[in-house]
């Protein structure tokens, strides 16, 4: 989320059930002087609506890819990016791609992913 905010993405909100995490998340942003610029909720991500969300960044377990694509699908809007951390959605094929092995990251369009996704369906 830091470095979404370092990178001129506004707002810079990040969700967080676990309140180790959560804290730990906050203790770093104030260490790094981004206190008050950025903010972590204690949400749970599958009950949050992204529909207003144009950049998506997740650090999740390949076992939850799959229901967050759906929910992503659903709700993000044409214009929105998602980049995905460690592990790629299975089902999706990246715009582009950014370093190796732990720190390789996925970037999505989601106009691109819903195009592939109707080709797919039609196919």
């Amino acid at each position: 989320v830091v470095e979404a905010y370092k990178q001129g993405l506004r707002p810079a909100v990040g969700y967080e059930l676990n309140p180790w995490l959560l804290c730990l998340s906050n203790y770093r942003a104030w260490k790094a002087g981004y206190h008050g610029k950025v903010s972590f909720l204690k949400k749970d991500l599958w009950k949050v609506n992204l529909s207003d969300c144009y950049n998506v960044i997740v650090f999740l377990a390949p076992s939850v890819k799959p229901p967050l694509a759906a929910k992503l699908l659903a709700e993000l809007p044409n214009e929105a990016r998602v980049v995905a951390g460690r592990f790629p959605f299975p089902s999706w094929t990246p715009t582009s791609t950014l370093g190796q092995g732990l720190e390789q990251v996925w970037a999505y369009d989601m106009k691109e992913v819903r195009r592939a996704a109707q080709s797919s369906a039609e196919g």
